[in-house]
Protein backbone atom coordinates (compact mmCIF):
# COMPACT_ATOMS: atom_id res chain seq x y z
CA UNK A 1 0.00 0.00 0.00
CA UNK A 2 3.18 2.47 1.06
CA UNK A 3 4.28 1.76 -2.00
CA UNK A 4 1.23 2.14 -3.98
CA UNK A 5 0.79 5.99 -2.47
CA UNK A 6 4.21 6.84 -3.46
CA UNK A 7 3.63 6.05 -7.17
CA UNK A 8 0.44 7.88 -6.58
CA UNK A 9 2.12 11.03 -5.35
CA UNK A 10 5.28 11.00 -7.92
CA UNK A 11 2.10 10.83 -10.69
CA UNK A 12 0.12 13.79 -9.44
CA UNK A 13 2.99 16.26 -10.20
CA UNK A 14 3.64 14.70 -13.72
CA UNK A 15 -0.25 15.72 -14.23
CA UNK A 16 0.03 18.93 -12.83
CA UNK A 17 2.92 19.93 -15.35
CA UNK A 18 2.20 17.78 -18.34
CA UNK A 19 0.91 20.67 -20.41
CA UNK A 20 4.01 22.60 -20.44
CA UNK A 21 5.60 22.52 -23.19
CA UNK A 22 9.01 22.81 -23.67
CA UNK A 23 11.98 22.21 -25.95
CA UNK A 24 15.68 22.04 -25.18
CA UNK A 25 16.70 23.40 -28.33
CA UNK A 26 14.62 26.74 -27.75
CA UNK A 27 15.71 27.07 -24.14
CA UNK A 28 19.53 26.46 -24.69
CA UNK A 29 19.36 29.20 -27.59
CA UNK A 30 17.58 31.58 -25.57
CA UNK A 31 19.82 30.97 -22.40
CA UNK A 32 22.93 30.78 -24.28
CA UNK A 33 22.57 34.62 -25.27
CA UNK A 34 20.90 36.54 -22.75
CA UNK A 35 21.11 40.14 -21.83
CA UNK A 36 20.85 40.42 -17.48
CA UNK A 37 17.62 41.33 -18.24
CA UNK A 38 16.47 38.71 -20.15
CA UNK A 39 18.16 36.12 -17.85
CA UNK A 40 15.97 37.52 -14.94
CA UNK A 41 12.60 36.90 -17.05
CA UNK A 42 13.60 33.45 -17.82
CA UNK A 43 14.11 32.69 -14.29
CA UNK A 44 10.64 33.57 -12.99
CA UNK A 45 8.62 31.98 -14.95
CA UNK A 46 5.24 32.28 -12.77
CA UNK A 47 5.98 35.91 -12.31
CA UNK A 48 6.39 36.93 -15.96
CA UNK A 49 3.95 34.17 -17.01
CA UNK A 50 5.58 34.42 -20.38
CA UNK A 51 5.71 31.28 -23.09
CA UNK A 52 6.96 31.28 -26.57
CA UNK A 53 6.69 30.00 -29.86
CA UNK A 54 9.40 29.59 -32.31
CA UNK A 55 8.25 28.19 -35.94
CA UNK A 56 11.46 27.25 -38.31
CA UNK A 57 10.31 27.19 -41.88
CA UNK A 58 11.85 25.01 -44.36
CA UNK A 59 11.36 25.17 -47.99
CA UNK A 60 11.56 22.36 -50.38
CA UNK A 61 12.26 22.01 -54.91
CA UNK A 62 9.14 23.64 -55.32
CA UNK A 63 8.94 26.47 -52.85
CA UNK A 64 6.70 24.43 -50.65
CA UNK A 65 7.03 25.30 -46.69
CA UNK A 66 7.24 23.08 -44.02
CA UNK A 67 6.71 24.28 -40.39
CA UNK A 68 8.70 23.05 -37.00
CA UNK A 69 7.53 24.70 -33.82
CA UNK A 70 9.52 24.78 -30.67
CA UNK A 71 7.78 25.86 -27.43
CA UNK A 72 9.28 27.41 -24.72
CA UNK A 73 6.87 27.32 -21.64
CA UNK A 74 3.85 26.86 -23.47
CA UNK A 75 0.80 26.24 -21.23
CA UNK A 76 -2.57 25.83 -22.77
CA UNK A 77 -4.04 25.81 -19.15
CA UNK A 78 -2.09 29.40 -18.34
CA UNK A 79 -4.42 31.93 -18.95
CA UNK A 80 -3.23 35.05 -20.63
CA UNK A 81 -5.22 38.54 -21.58
CA UNK A 82 -5.29 37.89 -25.32
CA UNK A 83 -6.21 41.83 -25.70
CA UNK A 84 -6.48 42.93 -29.40
CA UNK A 85 -4.35 39.77 -30.69
CA UNK A 86 -8.55 38.59 -31.23
CA UNK A 87 -8.77 40.98 -33.81
CA UNK A 88 -7.25 39.04 -36.23
CA UNK A 89 -9.86 36.40 -36.36
CA UNK A 90 -12.43 38.72 -36.04
CA UNK A 91 -11.01 40.78 -39.26
CA UNK A 92 -10.72 36.81 -40.96
CA UNK A 93 -14.54 36.07 -40.36
CA UNK A 94 -15.58 39.42 -41.34
CA UNK A 95 -14.13 39.03 -45.03
CA UNK A 96 -15.18 35.50 -44.72
CA UNK A 97 -18.93 36.42 -43.78
CA UNK A 98 -18.92 38.73 -46.91
CA UNK A 99 -18.77 35.87 -49.21
CA UNK A 100 -21.10 33.74 -47.84
CA UNK A 101 -23.86 36.17 -47.61
CA UNK A 102 -23.61 36.43 -51.81
CA UNK A 103 -25.39 39.78 -52.21
CA UNK A 104 -24.28 40.96 -55.16
CA UNK A 105 -22.59 44.22 -54.89
CA UNK A 106 -21.75 44.02 -51.18
CA UNK A 107 -17.95 44.03 -51.16
CA UNK A 108 -15.65 45.30 -48.05
CA UNK A 109 -14.96 48.70 -49.63
CA UNK A 110 -19.32 49.06 -49.31
CA UNK A 111 -20.34 51.56 -47.05
CA UNK A 112 -20.99 49.92 -44.01
CA UNK A 113 -23.76 52.27 -41.74
CA UNK A 114 -23.80 50.92 -38.17
CA UNK A 115 -27.12 51.94 -35.94
CA UNK A 116 -27.92 51.74 -32.33
CA UNK A 117 -31.05 49.94 -30.11
CA UNK A 118 -29.76 48.49 -27.33
CA UNK A 119 -27.66 49.08 -24.41
CA UNK A 120 -24.18 49.98 -25.25
CA UNK A 121 -24.11 50.09 -29.06
CA UNK A 122 -23.08 53.00 -31.34
CA UNK A 123 -24.20 54.69 -34.02
CA UNK A 124 -21.84 54.77 -36.95
CA UNK A 125 -22.43 56.42 -40.03
CA UNK A 126 -19.33 58.85 -41.16
CA UNK A 127 -15.58 58.13 -40.81
CA UNK A 128 -13.36 60.90 -41.32
CA UNK A 129 -10.82 58.73 -41.38
CA UNK A 130 -10.99 57.36 -44.70
CA UNK A 131 -10.49 58.67 -48.06
CA UNK A 132 -14.75 58.68 -48.86
CA UNK A 133 -15.87 59.77 -45.67
CA UNK A 134 -17.43 56.99 -45.16
CA UNK A 135 -17.02 53.93 -43.02
CA UNK A 136 -16.73 50.25 -44.43
CA UNK A 137 -15.19 46.37 -43.62
CA UNK A 138 -12.44 47.22 -45.26
CA UNK A 139 -11.57 50.54 -43.74
CA UNK A 140 -11.57 48.96 -40.09
CA UNK A 141 -9.64 45.96 -41.36
CA UNK A 142 -6.86 48.80 -42.29
CA UNK A 143 -7.20 50.04 -38.85
CA UNK A 144 -7.15 46.92 -36.81
CA UNK A 145 -3.84 46.15 -38.48
CA UNK A 146 -2.17 49.33 -38.62
CA UNK A 147 -2.83 51.06 -34.78
CA UNK A 148 -5.08 47.93 -33.55
CA UNK A 149 -7.76 50.81 -33.31
CA UNK A 150 -10.38 49.65 -30.42
CA UNK A 151 -13.25 51.06 -32.55
CA UNK A 152 -12.65 49.43 -35.43
CA UNK A 153 -12.38 46.17 -33.90
CA UNK A 154 -15.68 46.64 -32.38
CA UNK A 155 -17.72 47.12 -35.71
CA UNK A 156 -16.30 43.71 -37.10
CA UNK A 157 -17.24 42.36 -33.98
CA UNK A 158 -20.44 43.52 -34.45
CA UNK A 159 -21.28 42.48 -38.12
CA UNK A 160 -19.98 38.71 -37.35
CA UNK A 161 -21.84 38.58 -34.28
CA UNK A 162 -20.78 36.98 -30.64
CA UNK A 163 -22.32 33.33 -31.56
CA UNK A 164 -21.29 33.07 -35.59
CA UNK A 165 -17.72 34.40 -34.18
CA UNK A 166 -17.56 31.53 -31.33
CA UNK A 167 -18.87 28.52 -33.64
CA UNK A 168 -16.95 29.39 -36.32
CA UNK A 169 -14.41 29.36 -34.64
CA UNK A 170 -14.73 26.19 -32.83
CA UNK A 171 -15.65 24.74 -36.00
CA UNK A 172 -12.01 25.01 -37.15
CA UNK A 173 -10.54 23.34 -34.19
CA UNK A 174 -9.94 26.07 -31.72
CA UNK A 175 -11.64 24.77 -28.96
CA UNK A 176 -10.61 26.96 -26.39
CA UNK A 177 -10.93 29.85 -27.46
CA UNK A 178 -13.53 32.39 -26.63
CA UNK A 179 -13.99 35.26 -27.75
CA UNK A 180 -17.04 37.24 -26.23
CA UNK A 181 -16.34 40.75 -25.60
CA UNK A 182 -15.84 44.09 -27.38
CA UNK A 183 -13.18 47.13 -25.94
CA UNK A 184 -15.99 49.28 -24.43
CA UNK A 185 -17.53 48.75 -21.24
CA UNK A 186 -20.38 46.97 -21.83
CA UNK A 187 -21.92 44.23 -19.57
CA UNK A 188 -22.41 40.01 -20.45
CA UNK A 189 -25.69 40.50 -22.29
CA UNK A 190 -24.98 43.81 -23.96
CA UNK A 191 -21.72 42.02 -25.25
CA UNK A 192 -24.33 39.00 -26.84
CA UNK A 193 -26.00 41.92 -29.04
CA UNK A 194 -25.33 43.59 -32.15
CA UNK A 195 -27.16 46.53 -33.72
CA UNK A 196 -28.80 46.83 -37.34
CA UNK A 197 -26.31 46.88 -40.25
CA UNK A 198 -26.76 48.45 -43.33
CA UNK A 199 -24.71 48.41 -46.55
CA UNK A 200 -24.77 51.03 -49.14
CA UNK A 201 -23.59 51.90 -52.70
CA UNK A 202 -24.08 55.24 -54.22
CA UNK A 203 -26.62 56.27 -51.75
CA UNK A 204 -28.65 52.75 -52.63
CA UNK A 205 -29.07 50.32 -49.90
CA UNK A 206 -27.40 46.59 -50.84
CA UNK A 207 -27.91 44.43 -48.32
CA UNK A 208 -29.15 45.19 -44.27
CA UNK A 209 -28.63 42.85 -41.42
CA UNK A 210 -30.87 42.92 -38.77
CA UNK A 211 -30.42 43.31 -35.21
CA UNK A 212 -29.08 39.65 -33.56
CA UNK A 213 -28.33 38.49 -30.30
CA UNK A 214 -26.09 35.45 -29.61
CA UNK A 215 -27.82 32.63 -27.48
CA UNK A 216 -24.91 30.89 -26.91
CA UNK A 217 -23.91 29.44 -23.79
CA UNK A 218 -20.00 29.29 -22.72
CA UNK A 219 -18.27 27.15 -20.23
CA UNK A 220 -17.24 29.40 -17.32
CA UNK A 221 -16.38 26.53 -14.79
CA UNK A 222 -12.71 27.69 -14.77
CA UNK A 223 -12.37 30.41 -12.55
CA UNK A 224 -9.63 32.81 -13.83
CA UNK A 225 -7.62 35.28 -10.68
CA UNK A 226 -4.71 37.37 -11.91
CA UNK A 227 -3.30 40.06 -9.28
CA UNK A 228 -3.55 40.75 -5.75
CA UNK A 229 -5.65 43.67 -6.81
CA UNK A 230 -7.40 46.09 -9.36
CA UNK A 231 -8.60 49.54 -9.57
CA UNK A 232 -12.93 49.13 -10.41
CA UNK A 233 -14.37 51.77 -12.80
CA UNK A 234 -14.28 54.72 -10.31
CA UNK A 235 -10.75 54.30 -9.69
CA UNK A 236 -11.40 52.48 -6.09
CA UNK A 237 -8.78 49.61 -5.19
CA UNK A 238 -10.56 46.47 -4.79
CA UNK A 239 -7.92 44.51 -2.29
CA UNK A 240 -8.53 40.74 -4.02
CA UNK A 241 -7.42 39.41 -7.39
CA UNK A 242 -9.59 40.75 -10.81
CA UNK A 243 -11.66 38.54 -12.16
CA UNK A 244 -10.71 37.57 -15.82
CA UNK A 245 -13.21 34.45 -15.74
CA UNK A 246 -15.98 35.29 -18.33
CA UNK A 247 -13.18 37.63 -20.40
CA UNK A 248 -11.47 36.69 -23.94
CA UNK A 249 -10.13 33.58 -24.24
CA UNK A 250 -7.07 32.97 -27.47
CA UNK A 251 -4.67 30.70 -26.07
CA UNK A 252 -0.98 31.05 -27.82
CA UNK A 253 -1.00 28.15 -29.70
CA UNK A 254 -4.58 29.16 -31.63
CA UNK A 255 -3.10 32.05 -32.05
CA UNK A 256 0.22 30.55 -33.90
CA UNK A 257 -1.96 28.63 -35.66
CA UNK A 258 -4.47 31.47 -36.62
CA UNK A 259 -1.73 33.46 -37.89
CA UNK A 260 0.02 30.26 -39.98
CA UNK A 261 -3.51 29.93 -41.32
CA UNK A 262 -3.86 33.16 -42.98
CA UNK A 263 0.32 33.22 -44.14
CA UNK A 264 0.29 29.68 -45.50
CA UNK A 265 -3.26 28.65 -45.56
CA UNK A 266 -2.37 25.76 -47.62
CA UNK A 267 0.03 24.42 -45.06
CA UNK A 268 -2.67 24.09 -41.91
CA UNK A 269 -5.87 21.15 -42.86
CA UNK A 270 -8.70 22.93 -45.07
CA UNK A 271 -10.80 22.82 -41.79
CA UNK A 272 -8.80 25.33 -40.57
CA UNK A 273 -8.83 27.53 -43.40
CA UNK A 274 -10.82 30.75 -43.88
CA UNK A 275 -13.25 30.93 -46.66
CA UNK A 276 -11.11 33.73 -48.28
CA UNK A 277 -9.87 34.71 -51.51
CA UNK A 278 -6.48 35.29 -53.48
CA UNK A 279 -7.76 39.24 -53.47
CA UNK A 280 -8.17 38.80 -49.61
CA UNK A 281 -5.00 37.55 -48.79
CA UNK A 282 -2.75 40.36 -50.77
CA UNK A 283 -5.40 42.81 -48.66
CA UNK A 284 -4.48 41.11 -45.35
CA UNK A 285 -0.68 40.99 -46.25
CA UNK A 286 -0.53 44.30 -47.75
CA UNK A 287 -2.19 45.84 -44.16
CA UNK A 288 -0.67 43.36 -41.39
CA UNK A 289 2.76 44.84 -42.97
CA UNK A 290 2.60 48.29 -43.98
CA UNK A 291 3.54 50.87 -41.32
CA UNK A 292 1.40 53.81 -40.04
CA UNK A 293 4.02 56.47 -42.22
CA UNK A 294 2.41 54.96 -45.35
CA UNK A 295 -0.56 55.23 -44.96
CA UNK A 296 -2.59 57.74 -46.68
CA UNK A 297 -6.04 56.56 -45.66
CA UNK A 298 -6.10 56.79 -42.86
CA UNK A 299 -3.26 59.37 -42.18
CA UNK A 300 -1.61 58.92 -39.21
CA UNK A 301 0.53 61.41 -36.57
CA UNK A 302 3.98 59.26 -37.04
CA UNK A 303 5.36 60.98 -33.38
CA UNK A 304 2.42 59.07 -32.37
CA UNK A 305 1.89 55.86 -34.52
CA UNK A 306 5.55 55.29 -35.07
CA UNK A 307 6.27 52.50 -37.58
CA UNK A 308 7.08 49.59 -35.01
CA UNK A 309 4.42 51.05 -33.29
CA UNK A 310 2.49 47.44 -33.49
CA UNK A 311 5.44 45.70 -34.19
CA UNK A 312 7.13 43.77 -30.53
CA UNK A 313 9.31 41.33 -31.66
CA UNK A 314 12.70 43.35 -32.64
CA UNK A 315 11.49 46.99 -33.16
CA UNK A 316 9.43 48.26 -30.33
CA UNK A 317 11.64 48.99 -27.77
CA UNK A 318 13.12 52.35 -28.08
CA UNK A 319 10.82 52.96 -31.40
CA UNK A 320 13.59 52.19 -33.95
CA UNK A 321 12.82 52.75 -37.84
CA UNK A 322 12.91 49.05 -39.17
CA UNK A 323 15.51 48.13 -41.93
CA UNK A 324 13.69 48.29 -45.55
CA UNK A 325 14.50 44.58 -46.82
CA UNK A 326 12.82 43.64 -43.69
CA UNK A 327 9.01 43.28 -43.13
CA UNK A 328 6.68 41.79 -40.28
CA UNK A 329 3.41 40.51 -40.71
CA UNK A 330 1.46 40.58 -37.62
CA UNK A 331 -0.74 40.93 -35.03
CA UNK A 332 -0.10 42.16 -31.40
CA UNK A 333 -2.32 42.88 -27.87
CA UNK A 334 -1.46 45.20 -24.68
CA UNK A 335 -3.73 45.07 -21.78
CA UNK A 336 -3.60 44.50 -18.06
CA UNK A 337 0.21 44.17 -17.78
CA UNK A 338 0.07 41.56 -20.79
CA UNK A 339 1.56 42.14 -24.14
CA UNK A 340 1.44 39.49 -27.01
CA UNK A 341 2.76 39.39 -30.30
CA UNK A 342 1.80 36.65 -33.22
CA UNK A 343 4.38 37.85 -36.13
CA UNK A 344 6.13 36.23 -39.22
CA UNK A 345 9.07 37.86 -40.41
CA UNK A 346 10.49 37.97 -43.90
CA UNK A 347 13.92 39.73 -44.59
CA UNK A 348 14.15 39.81 -48.68
CA UNK A 349 17.78 41.02 -48.64
CA UNK A 350 19.09 37.66 -46.40
CA UNK A 351 16.41 35.74 -47.40
CA UNK A 352 15.42 34.36 -44.24
CA UNK A 353 11.57 33.96 -42.89
CA UNK A 354 10.43 32.88 -39.36
CA UNK A 355 7.44 33.19 -37.34
CA UNK A 356 7.66 33.86 -33.41
CA UNK A 357 4.70 34.08 -31.28
CA UNK A 358 5.00 35.08 -27.29
CA UNK A 359 3.40 36.72 -24.41
CA UNK A 360 4.71 38.14 -21.05
CA UNK A 361 3.24 39.64 -18.05
CA UNK A 362 4.73 42.85 -16.82
CA UNK A 363 3.18 43.95 -13.35
CA UNK A 364 4.84 43.92 -10.60
CA UNK A 365 2.97 45.57 -7.87
CA UNK A 366 0.47 43.26 -8.79
CA UNK A 367 -2.14 45.72 -9.06
CA UNK A 368 -4.47 45.70 -12.07
CA UNK A 369 -5.98 48.33 -14.16
CA UNK A 370 -3.92 50.95 -12.62
CA UNK A 371 -1.96 51.91 -15.76
CA UNK A 372 1.34 50.59 -14.32
CA UNK A 373 2.79 48.32 -15.93
CA UNK A 374 6.94 47.93 -16.96
CA UNK A 375 5.65 47.85 -20.97
CA UNK A 376 8.59 49.99 -21.62
CA UNK A 377 11.37 48.50 -18.79
CA UNK A 378 10.97 45.06 -19.39
CA UNK A 379 8.21 43.99 -21.55
CA UNK A 380 9.12 45.44 -24.92
CA UNK A 381 12.33 44.91 -24.53
CA UNK A 382 11.44 40.62 -23.69
CA UNK A 383 10.28 40.97 -27.29
CA UNK A 384 13.13 42.80 -29.00
CA UNK A 385 15.48 40.84 -27.76
CA UNK A 386 14.22 37.13 -28.26
CA UNK A 387 13.51 38.55 -31.74
CA UNK A 388 16.66 39.55 -32.57
CA UNK A 389 18.39 36.07 -31.33
CA UNK A 390 16.23 34.13 -33.37
CA UNK A 391 16.63 36.60 -36.36
CA UNK A 392 20.27 36.02 -35.51
CA UNK A 393 20.54 31.90 -35.83
CA UNK A 394 17.85 32.20 -39.06
CA UNK A 395 20.82 34.19 -40.67
CA UNK A 396 23.32 31.33 -39.75
CA UNK A 397 20.71 28.52 -40.12
CA UNK A 398 21.68 26.50 -43.16
CA UNK A 399 18.79 25.97 -45.79
CA UNK A 400 19.09 23.44 -48.48
CA UNK A 401 17.02 25.68 -50.53
CA UNK A 402 16.35 29.23 -50.24
CA UNK A 403 13.26 30.64 -50.42
CA UNK A 404 11.40 32.13 -52.76
CA UNK A 405 9.91 34.97 -50.58
CA UNK A 406 8.28 37.45 -53.73
CA UNK A 407 4.97 36.68 -53.07
CA UNK A 408 4.83 38.66 -49.86
CA UNK A 409 6.32 41.66 -51.60
CA UNK A 410 3.72 44.74 -51.66
CA UNK A 411 3.30 47.76 -52.97
CA UNK A 412 2.86 50.34 -50.31
CA UNK A 413 2.45 53.50 -52.51
CA UNK A 414 -0.17 52.35 -53.82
Amino acid sequence: MRNRLLVFLLIIPCLLTAQVRSDSMFERLLHSHTSPLLKHILQYPDSFRYQLIYTEINRDADNTPHFKNYYFNVDSNQYFNPASTVKLPIALLSLEKLHELQVQGLTPTTAMLTDSAFGGQVTVHKDSSAENGLPSIAHNIKEVFLISDNDAYNRLYEFVGQQRVNERMWQMGYKNTRIVRRFMPLTEEENRHSPQITFVQDGKMIYQQPAMASTLNFDYSKQIFIGQGYLDKDDHLVPRPMDFTRHNNFPLEDLQQVLQSVIFPESVPEAQRFHLTKDDYKFLYQYMSEYPSESRFPKYDTAEYFNSFTKFFFFKAGKQNIPPYIRVFNKTGWSYGFLTDATYIVDFKNKVEFMLTGTIYVNSDGILNDNKYEYEEVGYPFFKEVGEIIYQYELGRKRTYTPDLNGFRMNYSQ
